[in-house]
């Protein structure tokens, strides 16, 4: 199998909807960080305190052929188009540790390709 890992950095708020679509994307797990950014524009402040817009990275390992559903689905749920968020995936040369998950892997390998 060929395994990406999709990258998604999503407002803190629409986390549980981002996961919920990846997963009926084909995503079978998720990894959640915690994390602040700061993009273009300007960060908000109150009372001259900097108001930081929490963030979370979430991290998905899948099967390469889910990859491109999966973006849109995080795409869509994340309003990246409104400047949201942002996600972007890399080719995973070697994971473990999925054994777990394997059945399922393989169940949608098998509808995809055969």
């Amino acid at each position: 199998m060929r395994f990406k890992v999709i990258i998604a950095m999503v407002e803190q708020e629409r986390q549980d909807e981002v996961i919920s679509s990846a997963k009926e994307a084909g995503a079978t797990g998720v990894t959640i960080l915690n994390a602040r950014g700061e993009g273009i524009r300007e960060q908000k402040t109150f009372f001259g305190l900097q108001m930081d817009m929490q963030r979370e990275v979430l991290l998905f390992i899948v099967e390469d052929f889910h990859a491109n559903s999966i973006m849109d689905a995080i795409y869509k749920a994340g309003n990246f188009e409104k400047g949201r968020g942002m996600a972007f995936s890399w080719t995973v040369d070697r994971v473990i540790g999925t054994e777990s998950q394997m059945d399922a892997l393989e169940k949608a390998a098998q509808k995809k390709y055969i």
